[in-house]
């Protein structure tokens, strides 16, 4: 029970310490000391830009456009549309496939990238299934805004086992085509370089007749780990752009540049004419038909010869928003209009990603037909039929 006596102190101390106050800014106001300012809050940080406290004093920060993706959204409440909606994934395959991912400590982008394909893929016999297998760890140093993998500075160092569990595991499932993939590591000397050649060594040893595909990082931009990769003995060597130029600093990591990876695909193809060089590209942030149409260009002056187009699906709600859900139709024009610009290879569809099995078993195709010469991209685009390509989309 709170008694009035102390109640009453209660008041007194308060107004005592607000007569005080107000004594001491009286005081201050006659000593004729200039008044100190504090200083506004600037940010120089070109990622801090955004309204400042004028703007929201006056009523101008509801227009000021602080993301050039967000701004291209013309539906913010879009729902998803029926052709890209997919089954659950299941089956024995898909059960096997993932015992052995398991079994073997590996990690696969088909799941750390929630992959909407990983049900196709993992289903069906388990000599068709196709797992695209990540190597160096599941944590990656770089933090694109679009990718749901897990990120760190610091991940741990690499399995010292890895090359030859990954080897194991490709000879297990018996396949003729394999995707290798990788987390950025800015953290290691070489960006982790030495281990996917050593991986790819240890995969033509125990199995010299299965095909190997690594999607690659661009190690911080070093080309010469670029070529120790190109020399190891791989048949595909891919890297991503991802996106068009424009759109690439507010969609990639800030250290993953679009000149930085044409120069990776440029150097590989340098390396070793008889690569086939690959990249993929999303749709749905906003891009320009322009945009798209000079990416291409650009791919071709370094003779890229396989791309594929696919629509950008929103992992998580951290993530970037879809600005825009592009049809089938307009894919189907992308892949019209990369094979007249002389591509060896083109997927394009909703829900085609860079690795995704179709496009390998016709790369597969390519590859041991024109063992020889499939760097020229240009002549082979003569002896490729390309309503095959037609029938597969």
């Amino acid at each position: 029970m709170i008694s009035l006596k102390s109640v009453s102190r209660r008041s007194v101390t308060r107004t005592n310490w607000f007569y005080r106050t107000l004594a001491t800014a009286d005081s201050a106001e006659h000593s004729g000391k200039p008044k100190t300012r504090r200083r506004k809050t600037v940010f120089s940080d070109s990622l801090n830009k955004g309204p400042s406290f004028d703007d929201f004093v006056s009523g101008k920060a509801s227009k000021v456009v602080t993301d050039p993706l967000e701004a291209a959204r013309s539906d913010p409440n879009q729902r998803l549309p029926e052709w890209l909606r997919v089954p659950i994934p299941k089956g024995r395959s898909f059960n096997d496939v993932k015992k052995d991912v398991r079994e073997l400590k590996l990690a696969t982008v088909c799941e750390e990238a929630k992959c909407p394909n990983i049900g196709e893929c993992w289903g069906g016999k388990k000599s068709e299934a196709t797992a695209t297998i990540m190597l160096l760890g599941d944590t990656c140093t770089r933090g694109c805004r679009f990718c749901s993998v897990k990120t760190n500075r610091s991940p741990s160092k690499p399995d010292p086992m890895e090359p030859e569990n990954t080897a194991e595991a490709i000879s297990r499932w018996g396949l003729g085509y394999v995707v290798l993939t990788t987390v950025d590591r800015d953290d290691l000397p070489d960006g982790g370089s030495n281990h996917l050649a050593e991986t790819v060594h240890k995969i033509k040893q125990k199995a010299p007749q299965i095909l190997v595909e690594v999607l690659s990082g661009d190690f911080h931009g070093d080309l010469d780990m670029v070529s120790v990769l190109a020399r190891s003995g791989l048949d595909v060597y891919a890297h991503n752009l991802e996106t068009v130029e424009d759109l690439t600093p507010h969609v990639r990591d800030r250290r993953a540049t679009y000149r930085q990876s044409l120069g990776v695909l440029q150097r590989a193809k340098e390396t070793k004419a008889s690569l086939v060089t690959k990249t993929s590209l999303m749709l749905g942030f906003g891009e320009s038909d322009e945009q798209i149409l000079q990416t291409l260009k650009d791919l071709r002056d370094i003779k890229c010869d396989v791309v594929t187009f696919g629509q950008y699906m929103r992992p998580t709600k951290r993530h970037m928003k879809v600005v825009e859900y592009v049809t089938p139709e307009k894919f189907e024009h992308w892949k019209n209009t990369a094979l007249s610009m002389g591509f060896l290879y083109v997927a394009s569809g909703p829900l085609v990603r860079s690795s995704y099995k179709a496009g390998e078993a016709f790369i597969e195709n390519v590859i041991r037909k024109n063992r020889h010469n499939v760097g020229e991209a240009p002549r082979l685009a003569h002896d490729i039929n390309p309503s095959l390509v037609s029938q597969r989309y």
